[in-house]
């Protein structure tokens, strides 16, 4: 072991980080014990205000400090178009782009029987609920295209299509600047599918 027993601990603790391997942990934790005692005790307390405060939205599960949450409460948003993401970092890339303008629902993850996960476990029975009792006109999927993604929107288009509401899903293909010889065959049958009239 190279490190003494508390610098060991820190760096796991950072290594269960998502996308954080050893070296990076090591660098976080090296820079932890760099700082100030104030500047660290200042960093526990913004960690333990954010897991205090911070909580899924009543109405469409996105993470807030408010309830409802400050996309919930813009008056200037479209409620008639309900964009359904799995998790709020999704909202965040999608919101990011300015190009959306409607409100959000955040099914907290995705149908994923290999990690036990059934529709029960999401807010789709929240969704269902805004869809009909709201005057909703449109919702779009932006779910990612994997197994779990088309497995939950299949599902979820099972469960909306008896009501008076157009589904649609966000169109997947090449990325700007990509090359066709090196997109796999997925990539392209997806950009195909998705192809619009210019």
């Amino acid at each position: 072991m190279y490190f003494t027993r508390p610098l060991a601990r820190l760096i796991e603790e950072f290594q269960k980080f998502p996308g954080v391997g050893p070296k990076s942990a090591q660098r976080m934790a090296f820079h932890v014990l760099a700082q100030t005692p104030d500047s660290v005790r200042q960093l526990c307390e913004i960690i333990l205000e954010a897991k205090e405060k911070v909580k899924h939205c009543s109405h469409c599960f996105h993470l807030s400090a408010m309830d409802p949450c400050e996309i919930c409460t813009n008056e200037r948003r479209d409620t008639q178009t309900i964009c359904v993401v799995s998790e709020p970092r999704d909202l965040i890339a999608l919101e990011r782009t300015r190009e959306y303008k409607g409100a959000y629902h955040v099914l907290t993850g995705l149908i994923s029987p290999m990690e036990g996960k059934g529709p029960e476990d999401l807010s789709i029975r929240e969704l269902i609920h805004r869809v009909g009792s709201e005057n909703v006109i449109e919702v779009i999927l932006a779910i990612s295209p994997t197994v779990e993604g088309d497995a939950t929107v299949l599902y979820l288009n099972h469960l909306l299509k008896p009501l008076p509401v157009k589904v649609t899903r966000i169109a997947f293909g090449l990325p700007v600047g990509g090359d066709l010889e090196y997109a796999d065959d997925v990539t392209l049958s997806r950009a195909l599918e998705g192809r619009r009239e210019i």
